[in-house]
């Protein structure tokens, strides 16, 4: 790590005499028999490499099994420790904290209408599970982020990031800022920006390295307020700084789709591609520098951008990341960089030109089709069995360009009327859908239930095709695999003609 990043911590925490920097050089100290210098930078430095060894995870292989271990476990093992000192703790081990969580419940469905309702053990439980798990996922979303490879920043940056997020709270829109938070705080954490934080990070990042930072861009009143930031190097205040300049296009802006690709080749420096980025709201981490100069050395790097009210192309809606001579990923500006509701024609169109394009003309599709469905439900219009098929993913799952699944999907589906559109997907009628054992015969045409002893049997009985534990989650396929047609002896002699061994368990 540069000793800037540590001389940043250094001034910022007083890391370097945290009990946990001190326990990493004891630990140090335990498994190499070497004493960690006692200069702050080194007991930073150390401590970093130790929280980095833990979520890397190096070692290939476990030596008493030799079997490769999960590359995920370090990575869960720092999740592990996060929610355990972090996350809110369940009612049972502290029922003071959530008291006045109940009553605010009573008091919303109160103003919903619902009048004075008891908030039973049930409602509890299910009610804290939700906060727990809220806040376990979006705390999870910054751990596998900055633990990604798209995440090129040095390891001091990525502990600012994390230790910044883990002292936020609820976002007030009133005050602009975020509050903070503690042991009571039943808020998620604040949603992942890539490029806000990409904005945050390389600006602390030059401000360690003692760089100048340009700040043109800003109006003399906004260059004040940010110096004024940069100096306290707040991560939550200047996180609120980045979100709030980076403001996504209207949705009568994202109706004009005339504009033009802009290619920045291989690389080329990434300023003018940072430049275009900045201010737009794309969430793309390529807003960054850092993270732009690594993109570009993998490849070139492709942006699609839309005329602005003066008829100048300069609002980016796409993204075509190049790994070599392969597409290494397609961002759009929508939620979870899905592409938004009017751009997927022009990708599609633009995926033909590249060799390895036809496998993204799926996801094109796909997000063009639920963009149609999500228009007819909004209009008050009945979705058909085409519709219907392609909502609830019967026949292949919807597949988009975000790092999450299109939160459309969600949306539409929590607005249906299941059973009925069970039957319009089938072409049935209720009594035809069994949801029992008992209930299969010869008119069944689909069974949505538990797989009770015997369930098989009926269905093959009565050759039932569409099977559900819970639909359309619940899924169960049926395959028929077939095999034979070659003696034992005939098997072993091909596969040892392969140069392969037969060992006993095998034989």
């Amino acid at each position: 790590m540069e000793n800037e990043g540590a001389q940043f911590l250094k001034d910022q925490y007083k890391l370097h005499t945290s009990p946990e920097v001190e326990s990493a050089a004891q630990r140090t100290q335990e498994r190499t028999g070497e004493k960690v210098p006692q200069k702050p930078a080194a007991q930073i430095n150390n401590f970093l490499d130790r929280l980095m060894a833990i979520a890397n995870h190096e070692r290939p292989a476990d030596w008493r099994s030799g079997q490769e271990q999960n590359p995920d476990r370090g990575i869960d093992a720092v999740k592990h420790l996060l929610h355990k000192n972090y996350i809110i703790t369940s009612p049972d081990k502290q029922p003071e904290i959530w008291e006045s969580y109940w009553e605010n419940q009573r008091q919303l469905a109160r103003a919903q209408g619902h009048g004075d309702i008891e908030v039973t053990d049930q409602m509890k439980e299910q009610l804290a599970e939700v906060v727990i798990t809220d806040q376990e996922s979006s705390l999870d979303k910054w751990v596998d982020y900055l633990a990604s490879p798209d995440a090129v920043y040095p390891d001091w940056l990525k502990y600012y990031a994390i230790r910044g997020i883990l002292q936020l709270g609820k976002y007030d829109k009133e005050k602009h800022a975020f509050a903070n938070r503690t042991k009571d705080t039943v808020a998620p954490f604040p949603d992942l920006n890539r490029e806000a934080l990409a904005y945050v990070l390389d600006t602390i990042g030059k401000k360690a390295k003692q760089e100048t930072i340009n700040l043109e861009a800003l109006t003399p009143e906004d260059q004040q307020k940010f110096t004024r930031l940069l100096q306290g190097a707040n991560f939550g205040k200047l996180y609120v700084w980045a979100l709030e300049k980076v403001t996504p296009a209207d949705a009568e802006g994202l109706a004009n789709i005339q504009g033009e690709w802009v290619k920045y080749p291989q690389s080329s420096d990434e300023g003018p591609l940072v430049h275009s980025l900045q201010g737009h709201g794309t969430g793309w981490c390529t807003a960054g520098e850092s993270t732009a100069r690594t993109q570009l050395q993998g490849g070139d790097f492709y942006v699609y951008y839309s005329l602005d009210t003066t008829g100048k192309p300069t609002i980016p809606r796409a993204a075509i990341r190049m790994d070599g001579d392969s597409i290494g990923e397609v961002r759009g500006i929508a939620a979870e960089q899905n592409l938004d509701p009017f751009i997927a024609p022009i990708v599609k169109g633009k995926l033909t030109e590249f060799p390895d394009g036809t496998a993204y003309e799926k996801k094109a599709q796909d997000m063009q089709l639920l963009t149609a469905i999500d228009k007819k439900a909004k209009a008050g219009q009945p979705l058909d069995k085409t519709d219907l098929t392609f909502l609830y993913e019967i026949n292949a799952p919807i597949e988009g360009f975000g790092y999450q699944t299109d939160p459309r999907i969600a949306e539409l589906r929590s607005t249906r009327n299941v059973s009925e559109d069970i039957r319009i997907i089938f072409d049935c009628t209720e009594a035809q859908i069994a949801h029992n054992p008992q209930e299969i015969d010869q008119t069944t045409k689909a069974y949505v239930g538990k797989l009770e002893p015997g369930i098989f049997d009926l269905v093959q009985r009565y050759n039932l095709e569409h099977i559900y534990t819970s639909f359309p989650e619940g899924k169960i396929r049926r395959e028929e695999l077939t095999i034979g047609g070659k003696t034992k002896d005939q098997l072993k002699q091909e596969i040892v003609a392969q140069g392969d061994k037969i060992n006993s368990y095998a034989e």
